[in-house]
């Protein structure tokens, strides 16, 4: 540290801005004629420099309260951008409708298909079978289990 530096305390500034402070105060009283607290001790009293905190948590910082925000409005675009912008959100939006719908085409596509090779899968079974009528039905008694599992009802006129 040089000798150049002036090191200022809590103390004197609490002296210099109370003293600020009281003048205002007394031409605030002596407009209104009552008696009035000033805001400005609050954030006087925000403005001293903290010390280390009890809990030891130097990072966590002091909240503020949501209406000592300043909000800030955004740049303001000129009509030009801004049908621009509008235009290009709607051809997104009609490029991203366009792409759903052909992959749902493709998926309905996919399924149509699937149902079809199946379909076409049970006729050519039904086509390669080996069918063997059963007149005598007193045989269905001698059968073994395994055996009359794999037998089936079916209708003979259309064969």
């Amino acid at each position: 540290m040089t000798t150049d530096e002036k090191v200022t305390t809590a103390e004197e500034i609490l002296s210099d801005k109370l003293s600020d402070i009281a003048d205002t105060n007394n031409i605030i009283i002596a407009n209104n004629t009552k008696k009035v607290k000033a805001k400005k001790e609050k954030s006087f009293e925000q403005q001293i420099p903290k010390g280390k905190p009890k809990s030891g948590r130097i990072w966590k910082e002091q909240k503020k309260r949501f209406s000592s925000i300043v909000k800030t409005r955004g740049i303001r675009l000129s009509f030009d951008k801004k049908q621009k912008l509008r235009d290009d959100l709607k051809h997104v939006k009609e490029m991203s409708r366009a792409i759903k719908a052909e992959k749902q085409a493709e998926k309905e596509a996919k399924k149509e298909r699937r149902r079809a090779n199946l379909k076409r899968t049970k006729e050519n079974e039904k086509k390669g079978e080996i069918v063997q009528v059963i007149t005598n039905t007193a045989k269905l008694k001698k059968i073994k289990k395994k055996h009359l599992r794999m037998i089936q009802k079916r209708d003979t006129l259309n064969l």
